[in-house]
């Protein structure tokens, strides 16, 4: 399915539909409603609609950073990634990182992206409910699936947004009102494909009943309606086919390609060439200079989110003091100079997660430090590098061909995968005070940290650092409980792209990044003076002044800006 995306989409790049009154021969070069009511006709729409999860597509309005699926640049306005490279490259994204944020500013093309994605889905829709005859309930379902994604993310981003149903699709009346949050319609769409997809599907990157039910779980916990949520969670969690793997890293290798640990993924592949169903926007993240060439040095994490990896002795998290002590960083240490690495207890899970000097970085030798870092120390960027979105070397399947040195990678991007919706299913567990559900699926993902292989020193035959990790033996109470169940998320999940949208739906996000932007300050001495404050209106991104305008007014404004 990954390979055929990109040749398929050159076939039906537009669908006119010609009036009687203009001509009756069909147009040249285009794809008429009639020549696509039929089982082929209905795939490539539904193909169409699949390639645009990542967020790339022709004439997208903004470059392929901007508007990528896996959402890395969230990431920059949350506590867990700095943007990277020098201060003035990218710009735009600078001024979202010190929260100084525009309604015309060029990352919002998101919205486009999202959209599109909206579109596409409705026309597979559109054109499924005008065939009178065949079965097409499970392409209509994956469509469906398809739009409730699209539309999940968009309300998780923008909050008031328009719907954009089939028949509005249909009538091209796209202007519709952004009155409010659109919960209802998003749980219909992902209800139906519980209802109507099949459990297993042939080929991988489609979606299962069991998948459907896992995401429309996570659209009741972002309204808080644990009951809900717990139930769906609960069953897939007892019934479903998911596991987790046995390697924590192998999540971000060919081994974790729709295993039993992916719930939905986008579907990356570098096949040659310019590699376009490689991941073309959330890769810009490369040493710089390095083994990849010159490219690119963007994305890169903080010292808070490292500092969060502390252990205590015990092997359990500082949950209330990780960033009370900074782990040793070389920060304003050339590379040429000496520096010793931290020698604390660590959770082994900083390793696969983050690139830091004197530590193995995915195959390709240590991290030599300041001469992989594109960022001058005057720039707020750090000292650290990413690691799960970039190849394992050897990995020539993830190993991508495109300009820029080879940014662009073939590892999937996971959009749910287990260990997620364990820790969600904690959540619900936390809030219905049953701690000792909450204790077991934590403990499930600390577990899987413990027993996977560490990240091994030059010699390959020891530890590269001092990793403790170890389960909890009991909450002692409620807001312990919940106070482990969000630390566990950052942990396993950090810079995947949901640590901003957790905080937002805890309602800690103004009290957590401007504490952030203070500590942060220590390691990086002028970010504190870079950065602005975060207002609560920011929960919320602004809607793109350029979409207002192109809806004649019909679209408002978010409070705040």
């Amino acid at each position: 399915m990954k390979k055929r995306i990109f040749y398929l989409l050159a076939i039906f790049t537009a669908i006119i539909a010609c009036s009687d009154e203009f001509t009756e021969v069909p147009a040249i070069g285009a794809l008429s409603d009639q020549t696509l009511q039929n089982e082929q006709g209905v795939n490539l729409l539904l193909v169409g609609a699949y390639s645009v999860l990542d967020g790339i597509r022709n004439n997208q309005g903004g470059a392929d950073w901007t508007v990528s699926g896996d959402n890395w640049w969230f990431d920059v306005l949350s506590d867990d990634a700095h943007k990277g490279s020098t201060d003035g490259d990218q710009a735009d994204l600078y001024l979202l990182e010190i929260y100084d944020w525009t309604s015309a500013n060029p990352y919002l093309t998101v919205w486009d992206g999202r959209f599109a994605g909206v579109n596409r889905a409705n026309a597979v829709i559109n054109l499924i409910n005008n065939i009178e005859e065949g079965d097409f309930s499970s392409q209509l379902a994956e469509a469906r699936f398809l739009r409730g994604h699209f539309n999940f993310e968009l309300q998780k981003m923008f909050g008031n947004i328009p719907y954009i149903s089939e028949e509005n699709f249909a009538a091209t009346e796209f202007n519709q009102p952004n009155s409010g949050p659109i919960w209802d319609q998003i749980e219909a769409d992902f209800q139906y494909a519980v209802d109507n997809l099949p459990a297993t599907q042939t080929e991988a990157g489609r979606p299962t009943s069991w998948a459907a039910k896992a995401f429309l779980g996570k659209a009741h916990l972002f309204q808080n309606d644990t009951g809900a949520a717990g139930t769906l969670f609960e069953d897939v969690i007892a019934n479903g086919p998911y596991a987790l793997l046995p390697e924590f890293a192998d999540n971000f290798r060919l081994a974790g390609d729709n295993s039993s640990e992916s719930i939905f993924a986008i579907q990356f592949t570098t096949d040659g060439g310019q590699s376009f169903n490689g991941n073309r926007g959330g890769t810009l993240n490369f040493p710089n200079p390095g083994p990849f060439g010159s490219c690119c040095g963007f994305y890169q994490p903080t010292q808070d989110l490292v500092n969060a990896y502390q252990t205590d002795g015990t092997g359990l998290p500082l949950l209330d003091t990780f960033n009370q002590t900074d782990v040793a960083n070389d920060y304003g240490v050339n590379s040429a100079d000496p520096f010793t690495p931290h020698a604390g207890p660590l959770d082994p899970r900083l390793d696969y997660t983050v690139g830091r000097r004197g530590i193995d970085f995915n195959g390709y030798g240590s991290h030599v430090g300041k001469d992989w870092i594109r960022a001058s120390f005057a720039d707020i960027s750090g000292p650290y590098l990413p690691k799960k979105n970039v190849y394992t070397s050897g990995e020539d399947g993830n190993t991508g061909t495109g300009g820029w040195g080879q940014q662009h990678s073939g590892i999937n991007y996971h959009l749910m995968r287990y260990a997620d919706l364990l820790l969600m299913a904690a959540e619900v567990a936390v809030e219905n005070n049953d701690l000792a559900k909450a204790l077991d699926y934590v403990n499930q993902v600390r577990n899987r940290a413990k027993s996977s292989s560490p990240v091994l020193d030059d010699t390959g035959t020891a530890p590269a650092a001092n990793y403790q990790v170890e389960p909890y033996a009991a909450f002692a109470d409620q807001a312990t409980a919940r106070k482990a169940v969000r630390f566990e998320r950052r942990l396993e999940l950090g810079m995947e792209g949901h640590r901003i949208f957790d905080l937002r739906r805890w309602g800690v996000t103004e009290s957590v990044l401007n504490a952030y932007v203070q500590n942060e300050a220590r390691t990086i001495t002028n970010f504190g003076t870079k950065a602005g404050t975060y207002m609560s209106n920011m929960d919320l991104m602004p809607i793109p002044i350029n979409a207002i305008d192109l809806s004649g007014g019909v679209l408002t404004q978010n409070p705040g800006f």
